[in-house]
């Protein structure tokens, strides 16, 4: 679950991006589509000055009720595959219906 780091209690605007920036304040920048018209000449500025310092191994975002929280980043262990990949799936049924057809076409020239 995510914990609370900083209590803002921002409010958004439609049509801006809101994110925690290098230096870790909360900054936002006009989005590229929806939330109706983009602003004119609009580029991304600092909305509250937080300074939160960030740690390795943590995501940080703004909440629904406008505060900094940070939540455990889940990796996977290296070298071993995610659990489901059908990475290699997709191929096997495309060969499977490739010999499907060339064993359909060799009965049809048997018969004929």
């Amino acid at each position: 679950m995510a914990q609370v780091v900083a209590n803002t209690g921002i409010k958004r605007e439609k049509g801006w991006l809101y994110y925690l920036d290098k230096s870790g304040d909360i900054s936002r920048a006009p989005m590229a589509q929806g939330g109706g018209k983009k602003p004119k000449g609009a580029r991304a500025e600092k909305v509250k000055k937080v300074g939160v310092e960030k740690k390795p191994g943590y995501l940080y975002f703004i909440d629904k009720k406008g505060n900094v929280a940070m939540a455990q980043l889940v990796r996977r262990k290296s070298g071993k595959k995610a659990a489901g990949s059908t990475a290699k799936k997709p191929a096997a049924k495309v060969k499977k219906a490739a010999v499907k057809v060339k064993k359909a076409a060799a009965k049809g020239k048997k018969r004929g």
